[in-house]
């Protein structure tokens, strides 16, 4: 019978990955001498058969990797390339606010008594109460109002800022994450090129563990939450850098944290790529929209769309029963 679904035995195989230390060549070894000791397949097919066969599975299967491997690299690449342009952004800004304060120039003795009288003299003349003169610092207030009630949250209190791919940067690795994966990145400190065979990279549902061979591992807990482990992988980048990818089996939740041993970050301060939205489904995207409107509803002291979808409903309920004295009603 044909096998419908790719991914039906890859719990078996990666069990047996990870008991050949040597890699894929010993794992490798092992498929082809049960294939030799137990199967014809070397004899079965003539001359030269099974080797055919080997190769146009090889072929097959080397051209979706080559893909995959492909399109993971450009998003990476995007990625990085907005995280730098929002660095050059703010490099930009800080520059152009340095040129504003280089062209400040400094009073002379008389400019500063002739300013100080136009100064006093305004203040014996009534106030322009226009609407311009006061628009700036109601805007002001509204700024800080996020900021002040994340301060007052004792919730907030502690957490960290997320880096610019929403993950976190810490001493020994780096990550990011959209609603679907996390991507990591851990530098190998060493003097020479590493293989991977020296590597240790072991996933577990809700557990990573990820070093060299022999030594103190540079992550060992239990993640913030589960993952699949069909879908997760990792690739030793320029012989220096494990980069893995982790799938998120919660595709509606933001990690605060890889590991439960890592300082947490605030997911309040989470801003998603608007491109990301679009990668999602009608319905999941449909909820995390919801969800981000219900969340900066909150932040305002607004209604979120649940409580100003009940409010319409009674609204018009009294509107259709003006007979009826709703002032001693309550509605929550």
């Amino acid at each position: 019978m044909p096998v419908n679904d790719p991914e039906q035995f890859d719990g078996m195989l990666l069990a047996m990955a990870q008991q050949h230390e040597g890699g894929v060549q010993e794992l490798l070894d092992t498929i082809f001498s049960f294939l030799a000791r137990k199967t014809d397949f070397y004899t079965g097919g003539g001359e030269g058969a099974g080797e055919k066969l080997v190769m146009a599975k090889f072929r097959k299967y080397e051209k979706q990797a080559l893909d995959l491997h492909a399109k993971k690299q450009e998003e990476r690449e995007e990625s990085e390339r907005k995280r730098r342009e929002k660095l050059a952004q703010k490099k930009k800004e800080e520059e152009s606010l340095n040129v504003k304060e280089a062209t400040i120039t400094e009073l002379t003795d008389d400019e500063a008594l002739a300013l100080q009288k136009e100064l006093d003299k305004d203040k014996t003349t009534e106030p322009d109460k226009s609407p311009a003169n006061t628009v700036q610092p109601e805007k002001m207030e509204d700024e800080s109002k996020a900021d002040s009630d994340e301060e007052d949250d004792p919730k907030e209190k502690g957490k960290m800022k997320p880096n610019s791919g929403n993950g976190c940067d810490l001493p020994n690795y780096r990550w990011i994450q959209t609603l679907s994966e996390i991507e990591l990145r851990v530098p190998i400190n060493v003097t020479f090129t590493l293989r991977p065979r020296d590597l240790i990279v072991d996933f577990q549902k809700k557990h990573l563990k990820c070093g060299i061979k022999g030594q103190t591992p540079i992550i060992d807990g239990e993640l913030h939450s589960d993952i699949k482990l069909e879908e997760s992988t990792w690739v030793l980048e320029d012989g220096k850098t494990v980069f893995i990818t982790l799938e998120k089996v919660n595709k509606m939740e933001w990690w605060s944290r890889l590991v439960q041993t890592d300082p947490e970050i605030s997911t309040r301060k989470i801003n998603p790529e608007p491109s990301k939205l679009s990668d999602l489904d009608g319905e999941t995207r449909g909820l995390v929209e919801k969800m981000m409107y219900d969340q900066r509803q909150r932040e305002l002291g607004l209604p979120t769309s649940d409580e100003q979808k009940k409010q319409d409903i009674i609204k018009k309920f009294m509107e259709q029963h003006p007979e009826m004295d709703f002032s001693k009603c309550k509605f929550n």
